[in-house]
């Protein structure tokens, strides 16, 4: 396999590496669709395109031309996928002209005059600290930012630049705004020895902002006085600002120098995605998994050592004839199978839940194998997006499945409730803070072509594979009980403090959380405050801790509920594990007021209705794993001993 296929989620490198050598004698190079690698000659043309203002403290993204910047003769939109979309990107081309290995020195792009309407529009833009992202040959525009701290990398990028920074002249204390109206770019390229041809392998820029001067009249000719390669004289700082103010004249400039890189295109990536330190990541992560881990194989040995012991005892008792009454769990045989309350709606989330798992599953194995890798933009979303669709096969036979196991009959309703239930409460929300963001006249609002799309999907794809799903399952057999549910129920007597419902629910869902929260740090992180997640393999670790946690606390906490002869178990299963997603809604409202920087309202309930929608996918989620691991052991334990 060539070498030029690599992964840039490293911490999957290995299963990489395996499949790599189990495909060696029958594969050749390939590259995933849109970062195939393209060399360039000296002098060819580089296309510089400009995609949305995006800010950390409003989290509304703006096209780049919302702002009255420097325009190319036509404004070309660039095909976007899915994801970009519903992300807010919107790639345009830019007026900047580059020819590759070929250095230009302040290159004026144009002047512009500022009214009120568009200082004003710029001094927002400042205010709210937004950022212009750029894209060159698929590598996102970076300001690099050197740090003295020992033992971190000596050089940090940041995505994007400052429309501009607010400050005060020497001696005034009256706030100015001022623009980043000159851009020293720096293209980085490997060579090529043998054909000289090149491939660009990084993009950055420094900007300043440059109160430009020239002489005389402007016209088109003109050279400025404060730029000008001619004598040598070249912009290193911002020692003369160009303020924002109704009125003034601005001068957009810029520079760009191409340096050889040592950096081979393969690993191009590698700088984009140490921009934190990852020690502490490790760490953390490593440090979690062993105390879960540790949690879990106590609470499995517990089990299996309480349970073999319980139904040698209670076999053992039936065979001598000596069990004057029965105690503990078996007590309630006749009656923990007996069908709970609003079954149906049990069914509808138990299906909702096993999509949910589903497209998580495959999508972090797509993503460990690096389908999904920051560089192709908007593929985790759209992924995301289809699997959930075609999951809806699985959703629709695991509803009904155990619609008929409850002796239901109407499966075309559950199958219908199963489709609509989720994500009509999905949309919903979704549909409010669409209008929120239409209203701010952001990019991030769907577009109706995209809004069309998303309704196909549901509709035309979603909605017909949930049925067939539906009738695949409801053909099948009933699963048999293993005893037999008595006609009259059982009396439930009065249960100690600490078996309360609502208090054992609560104390259930701690366990899961706390295998998953510091990974849910990094991952809030890169949502909102737009940095690269690309620790899947570490990921899919947590996420098989999460499911093995979730089933383990599920199964112990049922055991007690048993024990103490509480039948209603089906129900609690599922809330048990699923009040994790209580926890999570809490760590993401402290998260919010301990890291970010939101001060707008409409920003604020942006971030709150994205995070009750995680939350509430993370509560069908969590919540079918303790189900099913429910019913597995209440399956077992009770076909395990002899009733009469």
């Amino acid at each position: 396999m060539a070498t030029e296929f690599r992964r840039i989620s490293k911490t999957s490198g290995s299963a990489i590496v395996l499949i790599l050598l189990l495909c060696g004698h029958v594969a050749h190079s390939f590259y995933l669709p849109g970062v195939a690698p393209q060399d360039f000659e000296k002098g060819d043309e580089l296309k510089v395109k400009v995609n949305k203002l995006t800010s950390i403290k409003t989290q509304l993204p703006y096209s780049y031309y919302s702002l009255p910047f420097c325009q190319p003769k036509k404004i070309v939109d660039s095909t976007e996928n899915l994801g970009e979309v519903l992300r807010g990107d919107r790639i345009e081309n830019a007026p900047y002209s580059f020819k590759m290995r070929e250095a230009q020195m302040c290159n004026v792009l144009c002047r512009i005059t500022l009214d009120a309407k568009t200082a004003k529009a710029f001094k927002e833009k400042i205010d709210d600290e937004y950022r212009v992202n750029m894209i060159l040959d698929n590598l996102p525009l970076v300001v690099p930012i050197e740090r003295g701290d020992p033992g971190s990398p000596a050089v940090v990028y940041q995505l994007g630049y400052h429309v501009g920074l607010k400050g005060q002249y020497e001696g005034s204390k009256e706030q100015k705004f001022f623009m980043h109206n000159h851009l020293a770019f720096t293209v980085r390229y490997h060579r090529d020895m043998q054909t000289d041809s090149a491939r660009i392998v990084g993009f950055e820029v420094k900007p300043y902002s440059v109160k430009h001067e020239y002489d005389g009249k402007w016209t088109e000719k003109t050279r400025l006085t404060t730029c000008d390669p001619h004598t040598k004289r070249l912009v290193v700082s911002s020692s003369t600002p160009q303020e924002v103010e109704p009125k003034k004249e601005i001068i957009f400039t810029y520079d760009v120098d191409f340096q050889e890189s040592d950096v081979k295109w393969a690993s191009r990536w590698d700088a984009y995605l140490l921009m934190n330190d990852n020690q502490i990541h490790w760490f953390s992560i490593v440090n979690s998994l062993m105390i879960v881990l540790f949690l879990s194989g106590m609470v499995a040995m517990i089990m299996l050592r309480t349970l073999y012991r319980d139904i040698s005892r209670y076999n053992e008792l039936e065979t001598q004839e000596e069990a004057q009454e029965e105690t503990g769990w078996k007590l309630v045989h006749g009656d923990v199978f007996r069908i709970p309350t609003n079954s149906d709606l049990l069914c509808v989330y138990v299906g909702t839940g096993v999509q949910c798992l589903g497209m998580v599953f495959v999508t972090m194995i797509f993503a460990m194998l690096g389908f999904l890798s920051p560089s192709n933009r908007g593929g985790l979303m759209t992924a995301m997006l289809l699997l959930w669709v075609f999951m809806g096969l699985f959703a629709g036979y695991a509803s009904s499945r155990l619609y008929k196991m409850f002796k239901g009959t109407e499966w075309k309703r559950i199958a219908f409730r199963t489709a609509f239930l989720f994500p009509a409460v999905v949309s919903a929300i979704f549909f409010v803070l669409n209008a929120l963001i239409w209203g701010q006249k952001s990019s991030g609002a769907v577009p109706f072509g995209t809004m069309f799309a998303l309704i196909f999907l549901w509709f035309g794809i979603s909605v017909p594979l949930v049925f067939v799903g539906a009738y695949l399952g409801f053909k099948k057999p009933a699963v048999d009980d293993p005893v037999k549910t008595n006609k009259i129920p059982r009396q439930i007597p009065e249960q100690a403090w600490y078996m309360n419902p609502v208090f054992s629910i609560l104390i259930g869902g701690i366990l899961p959380f706390g295998a998953v929260f510091i990974e849910l740090f990094f991952i809030l992180t890169s949502i909102w405050l737009n940095q690269f997640y690309y620790i899947f393999g570490f990921l899919f670790l947590v996420f098989v801790i999460l499911i093995v946690t979730c089933a383990e606390i599920t199964v112990v906490l049922c055991y007690f509920q048993l024990c103490s002869e509480d039948y209603l178990w089906w129900w609690r299963s599922y809330l048990t594990s699923g009040s994790s997603a209580l926890y999570l809604f809490l760590y993401a409202t402290f998260y919010f007021f301990t890291k970010l920087q939101i001060t707008k309202l409409v920003s604020a309930m942006l971030y709150f209705g994205y995070m009750l929608i995680a939350s509430y996918a993370f509560f069908v989620l969590t919540g079918t794993i303790g189900f099913y691991a429910c019913l597995w052991f209440t399956r077992l334990i009770y076909s395990s001993v002899k009733i009469d």
